[in-house]
């Protein structure tokens, strides 16, 4: 069985994730990162919409107080 990719769906949540970030004032990705104790590295992979872990997005929703509803309404 061929592994699938999801890339559309990732790139909608690292889309999100980015809007997230934009709104909140940060411009750049590595001073919300260096801000928040997140690996940037690891944070710029989820804006990029690399594979990531659940808890690292239910961390990033917390930052941002954000419900996992919340964020992904309208995603599809």
């Amino acid at each position: 069985m061929q592994k699938a990719n999801y890339i559309e769906e990732r790139k909608a949540i690292a889309d999100r994730i980015k809007d997230l970030r934009i709104k909140n004032g940060y411009t750049s990705y590595e001073a919300f990162a260096v801000e928040n104790g997140l690996p940037r590295k690891n944070y710029w992979r989820m804006e990029t919409g690399e594979n990531f872990t659940i808890n690292t997005l239910i961390r990033i929703l917390k930052i941002h107080d954000i419900s996992l509803e919340d964020f992904f309404k309208g995603i599809k």
